[in-house]
Order: C-alpha cells, then sequence, then structure tokens
C-alpha cells in the first residue's frame, strides 16, 4: 500500500570498521576508533551521485562520526546521540561467538532475538526504536539526509521499513561501504526500503 502521507527520503550509512570490528567483538556504546585499513579504505571512497550535497548526521560515537566526516567534505557534520548504538550493557568487549556458546547468556543467532531482548543492564531493540523514531522525524522535517550510524540502529530501522519481527531471519542485507535508503514519515516511521547503493571511488 501507497503511504497517503508525505515522506522524506534517508540514507543510511554503516560506520566503517574498527579492530573491535575485525575481533567480532559487541561495541555498543563503547568508543572505538576506526582501524587504520578502515581510514586508508575510507579516502578512496565517496557517497554515491545525488547525495554529495545532502547534510550529514551522524552518531557521536567516534567511529561514525570518522566515517561521516569522510563523507561529508566540507559539509559540517551534526552529531545526535539518539543515533548511538545499541547499548549492549553487561556485554560490550565481549566476542559475539563466545557468547552465542555461553549456555547462560540470553544472546544467540540473530534468528533468536525479539524486540525485547535486553542485554544485562543495557537496552531492547524496542527501546531503541523509541529514541530513533523522534531523531528521524527531525532530521526528516528538514529533507532527505544521509545519516551514519550502527549495525544496531540500521538494523531497527530496516526491521521497521519491512515488518521484520526480529525472530525469524532478516528480509534485507546491511553492506558495508553502502548507503541504505529509506523512506521516512512525519513521525519518524520508516515506511519504505531501496536496494543499497554502494558509495563509489572517488
Amino acid at each position: 500500500m501507497t503511504p497517503t502521507f508525505p515522506t522524506t527520503r534517508i540514507a543510511l550509512l554503516r560506520h566503517f570498521p574498527t579492530e573491535w570490528n575485525d575481533e567480532g567483538r559487541l561495541q555498543g556504546r563503547t568508543d572505538v576508533p576506526l582501524s587504520p585499513a578502515s581510514r586508508a579504505e575510507i579516502a578512496t571512497l565517496r557517497l554515491p551521485d545525488g547525495w554529495e550535497e545532502v547534510p550529514v548526521v551522524s552518531s557521536p560515537l567516534a567511529r561514525a562520526m570518522e566515517t561521516a566526516r569522510a563523507m561529508a567534505g566540507a559539509r559540517e557534520v551534526r552529531p545526535d546521540p539518539r543515533l548511538v548504538e545499541m547499548d549492549f550493557g553487561g556485554w560490550e568487549g565481549a566476542v559475539s561467538d563466545d557468547l552465542v556458546a555461553d549456555p547462560e547468556v540470553a544472546f544467540g543467532p540473530v534468528e533468536t532475538w525479539t524486540w525485547h531482548l535486553r542485554p544485562p543492564g543495557g537496552e531492547s531493540p524496542a527501546e531503541m526504536a523509541g529514541r530513533l523514531k523522534p531523531a528521524l522525524a527531525e532530521i526528516a522535517a528538514a529533507g532527505p539526509a544521509l545519516v551514519v550510524c550502527h549495525r544496531g540502529v540500521i538494523r531497527c530501522l530496516l526491521a521497521l521499513a519491512t515488518g521484520w519481527d526480529y525472530a525469524s531471519p532478516e528480509p534485507f542485507r546491511i553492506r558495508r561501504a553502502a548507503i541504505h535508503e529509506i523512506e521516512v514519515a512525519p513521525d519518524g516511521t520508516p515506511v519504505g526500503l531501496y536496494p543499497p547503493v554502494k558509495l563509489v571511488p572517488r
């Protein structure tokens, strides 16, 4: 069904990898910088045509801000604390495979997640959606924009856009070095999803 209200197109970009990403560690709110390899790679890429002049908003964590500044060029990057990664609480810094292998830990493959899975001392996807929707509403009110953020944030927004229930295989793939375009309703709810578009060589 086609939305009967005006929507705004937003491009989501996942930050480039850190050394923790390479090690398979959950980062969450831990402020880990980009790896040297990521800095070298990102210097060779730019946004696809049509996105080079839009405002850029980013999670304030270093890995996202550094990615955003590399894409923004001379444009200002506006940090928004509501775009930070899901809070993994007591799981932060742990290796994902180790958590999956531990029968005493509720963490499991993504197919076992639900909207209400909450790490100890952390945040559930449903709680994350509660802070993301007002942020998107504010961003979208000003027109199309690039949002640089995190895998957990993008997964949450794409779940809302597709109706994925967090309890089955993802109906989408979150790609590195690519933008994921969504349509956002005035209240900040993602209501449409486009195929990912790769960043292009400079």
